[in-house]
């Protein structure tokens, strides 16, 4: 059964800290709720519905305490990065079922000033922590691998961070505010090769949070319509060697899902917010999910094709996780949310995409060069 047109995003909010030491991570939850139910208009006593993921103190059992919540339909599926794009589809669903009328998802975390939650130990923990593999030099290998199966260039990877600071600019919440060049991009600092410094997300404090609710219900809040027409999951892992792809991620599934149900093609995206943990991650995704062919991000990024009122792209016009705000490794959230703004018209002027009426989300979770997961939703002003 098809959850096209069946949820609509309500109500959202950002929260404008990027270092909160003075505030607890479930401190930062009710206040990402709170300004998520003030712009939508709604009360938490309206609230039958909520999801989280792993970032929630304690889960979703103590955070529906904590916050007063009285609900009847919970979810807490965890899957990084994408948490909560997949969030956003299992809210529909659950709207489709008539589990829950108004369903309020929340993210919030504390890496830059407080300890980071420790990874979910997997089966694999016996059979690969001997590598000490890190989130960096896993990615590093993606992007190695990347340039020798298709001939990126570093040059072509820094142009996905440039994109990024010339929108990050114009966010006054933004951590890196100040526009950068490919040449800044690749004489800073080695992190894992390739990957510079200024490939690699910023860690932040913050978080935000999204009202996902019926038709009825929206059309009643007078507030900006916006839905989601399509949505797609997949996950990807080696399966013990047997699978082991660095250049492709589980987009290539979730993304054809998405579109599909959407009845759209990428072509007709005004606007694109893709998870930009790496620059590599944003390259990767593009073809992935359809936008070029494989081996081809590289030239689709390069020249600015990604800064808005320049380029064939407009993406993550807020500064995404390269620049603005990246809390607790689950950056889906806040993709979600520039993709709201652009299709409300309530971006900043100088990154607004003209006539925004489609717009895709996408990212993905977990480790892109081993196991993962992806998700896709494409939304519409209605």
């Amino acid at each position: 059964m098809s959850i096209k047109g069946k949820a609509y995003l309500a109500g959202i909010y950002e929260h404008p800290t990027r270092h909160a030491p003075d505030k607890s991570t479930a401190q930062l939850h009710a206040e990402c709720a709170r300004g998520a139910l003030i712009d939508a208009g709604l009360t938490k006593d309206d609230i039958d519905g909520y999801i989280c993921a792993g970032d929630a103190p304690g889960g979703v059992m103590a955070m529906v305490d904590y916050m007063g919540l009285k609900v009847r339909h919970l979810d807490s599926t965890e899957t990084g990065g994408c948490s909560y794009i997949i969030a956003l589809g299992h809210a529909a669903e659950a709207i489709n079922a008539g589990k829950a009328s108004i369903v309020l998802v929340t993210l919030a975390g504390k890496p830059r000033t407080g300890a980071m939650p420790p990874r979910a130990v997997g089966p694999e923990v016996d059979f690969e922590a001997a590598y000490q593999a890190t989130t960096h030099n896993i990615y590093g290998m993606c992007a190695l691998r990347h340039m020798h199966d298709f001939g990126t260039t570093s040059e072509q990877l820094a142009w996905v961070k440039v994109a990024a600071s010339h929108h990050a600019q114009y966010n006054p919440h933004a951590m890196l505010k100040d526009v950068v060049t490919v040449e800044d991009v690749i004489n800073s600092p080695m992190i894992s090769d390739p990957l510079h410094r200024l490939d690699c997300c910023v860690v932040s404090d913050g978080g935000g949070a999204i009202i996902v609710t019926s038709e009825e219900i929206a059309r009643s809040l007078k507030r900006p319509l916006v839905r989601m027409i399509g949505h797609g999951e997949a996950i990807k892992g080696p399966r013990g060697g047997r699978d082991l792809d660095l250049t492709y991620s589980a987009g290539v599934w979730s993304g054809p899902a998405a579109f599909a149900e959407a009845g759209v093609k990428p072509s007709d995206m005004k606007y694109a917010s893709i998870y930009d943990s790496f620059t590599i991650t944003v390259i990767m995704q593009l073809e992935d999910i359809g936008f070029c062919e494989k081996g081809q991000g590289g030239k689709f990024v390069a020249d600015g094709n990604l800064i808005s009122g320049v380029g064939k792209l407009p993406w993550n016009t807020d500064g995404g996780g390269l620049c603005n705000n990246h809390p607790v490794n689950r950056g889906g959230m806040t993709k979600i949310l520039e993709a709201v703004r652009q299709l409300r018209g309530e971006a900043h002027p100088k990154v607004q995409v003209p006539n925004c009426d489609l717009a895709v989300v996408h990212g993905t979770g977990g480790l892109l060069g081993v196991r993962h997961a992806a998700s896709t939703a494409i939304l519409e002003r209605v």
